[in-house]
């Protein structure tokens, strides 16, 4: 069951990536976000009746800095999205829904062989897993063993402590602090100085239906591009990554929206039990 956890990691790293380089333009109040800028000022004198300019006035460091600010400040939301693994050099299919009461319920797959169901409640993770993603697992294995393991597990919950070696990272990742921590501490970094992250405003759009602006980021031979809410709060909406090391797109939704992280009823397999 390792790369499962190691597959989790994956989408903490992309989304850390991602939001390096978010930090903020000059240190002056004429330039911090929520105060008006003067040539925001002008733009709203002069532009009397035309169509407002989504964060008219603000750089674009500046609106990133806001869509961090704001996901970082959601008590919980929603992760979806295909992401490279790189330790079998395949794709990670994610959907999956967390909060900083470390709880989260969702799927992933790996290279579309099947789907794995995960919730993670209190200090117990509990996942299904359908045939085709334990034979994937199982891969290069006795095939009795694995025939053992899908009569076992397949279509049935399972449960094992979040504090065990095989549940560690998974339980890590389902705390939204820890996934987005790593952005805030290299964003801490970047806006003391460090980096060479440049950021540029790019078009209006929308994603998922939601009015959203494009922000083009790349240090190096790294690129990203970062669509930012126009309405409601700057919540980073998706992330798309044409890095070489790190192709990718993730969406993010349900901000604030409760995580449904019941744990299931019924017979639960215990595989703490079977393995001691």
């Amino acid at each position: 069951m390792r790369r499962i956890a190691l597959t989790a990691l994956c989408l903490a790293a992309v989304t850390t990536a991602g939001l390096t380089g978010c930090q903020p333009g000059p240190d002056n109040a004429e330039n911090k976000p929520g105060k008006p800028s003067q040539s925001s000022q002008n733009s709203r004198s002069s532009a009397a009746g035309a169509p407002k300019e989504p964060f008219a006035g603000l750089s674009a460091e500046e609106i990133a800095d806001k869509a961090l600010t704001a996901t970082l400040g959601a008590a919980s939301l929603r992760v979806k999205g295909d992401l490279p693994d790189d330790e079998t050099k395949g794709t990670v299919q994610i959907d999956m829904a967390l909060n900083k009461k470390n709880e989260c319920a969702g799927t992933m797959g790996m290279d579309g062989e099947g789907k794995a169901d995960m919730i993670k409640t209190g200090d117990t993770v509990y996942m299904k897993y359908d045939e085709a993603f334990l034979r994937a697992e199982g891969e290069g294995e006795d095939e009795a063993e694995a025939d053992a393991m899908v009569a076992l597990m397949a279509g049935k919950w399972t449960k094992m402590s979040a504090k065990g070696a095989d549940a560690e990272d998974i339980a890590d990742f389902c705390d939204l602090d820890t996934v987005l921590g790593g952005a805030e501490d290299l964003y801490s970094d970047a806006s003391s100085g460090g980096g060479a992250v440049k950021v540029t405003r790019g078009r209006t759009t929308a994603v998922d239906g939601v009015p959203a602006l494009a922000l083009k980021a790349k240090e190096g031979k790294d690129r990203y591009t970062l669509y930012v809410a126009t309405e409601g709060k700057p919540y980073l909406l998706r992330l798309d990554s044409t890095s070489p090391d790190d192709l990718g797109t993730l969406t993010f939704s349900d901000f604030d929206v409760p995580v449904p992280a019941q744990a299931p009823t019924g017979d639960v397999v215990d595989l703490d039990a079977l393995g001691g």
